[in-house]
This record gives structure tokens, sequence and C-alpha cells, in this order.
């Protein structure tokens, strides 16, 4: 059973950076190559920002090229949710946080083997939780 966070616009606005608001809140996109966690190696989990779950593993990281954290699949499935988007012509498929609805990134077929997807997504809608351990 999943234990949805829910809070008003304005907790939100309260708790988030003005960018963080903007993309995990309003679907926004940070520009390429610009976020923290793009060229980030270290090991340990990426969480959601606004509520905290553990979403995506740094070992399930990859380069991807495009600018944005990219993983090949989450820590489980129900972690996250996917949902059409057809906004601004293109049709794609976008990753929210189940938890608490935040805006991730969105997911492509085009990653490597085996599972061959792509969860492209904006660095400021994560936290790394930084491990000791390496990988």
């Amino acid at each position: 059973m999943i234990q949805k966070v829910i809070k008003s616009d304005a907790e939100w606005q309260q708790q988030l950076t003005p960018e963080q608001y903007r993309v995990a809140r309003g679907k926004g996109t940070e520009r390429a190559f610009s976020g923290e966690y793009c060229e980030a190696h270290e090991p340990g989990t990426y969480a959601c920002v606004c509520c905290g779950t553990e979403l995506f593993e740094s070992k399930t990281k990859f380069e991807s090229g495009t600018g944005w954290p990219s993983f090949t699949e989450p820590i489980e499935e129900e972690r996250v949710r996917l949902e059409k988007d057809n906004s601004y012509g293109m049709s794609r498929v976008e990753v929210l946080c189940n938890i608490c609805d935040a805006h991730l990134g969105h997911v492509f077929n085009d990653g490597p083997p085996p599972g061959g997807l792509r969860y492209c997504l904006n660095s400021v809608s994560l936290v790394l939780k930084r491990t000791a351990d390496a990988e």
C-alpha cells in the first residue's frame, strides 16, 4: 500500500527552491548539462527532492550523452508512475514520483541492454543519498 504525500502549493513552494519547484511541481525541465548529477559518479541512492522516496540506485546510472542524469531502471517499478505526455508537440512518457507526484523527467526506449530504457531525469528533482560503499 502506497502512502501518498499530499501538500498544498504553498507548502511545496516553502519547502523547495524556486528551480526545484518549477521543475518538480511545475513539470519544467532544467537546461541540458546544467544539473548537479549529470556527471555524478558517487555511489548512493537517488531520492525524490520533494518527499525523499528512494527511486534510483547509482549502479543503474549511465552516461547517455544527453545532458541529464540517465538510469536504466527504478529501484522498484511502483516507486515511479509513467504517464503519456503530449506537451510541446512531442509524444513522450513522463516519469513521476508515485508517492508525491513530482515530475522527474521522461523515459525513452533508447537505453542500453538488457532493458533498453533510459530514464532521463532532472537533477533538481533528485537528491543523492551518498553511501560509503564502493560499487
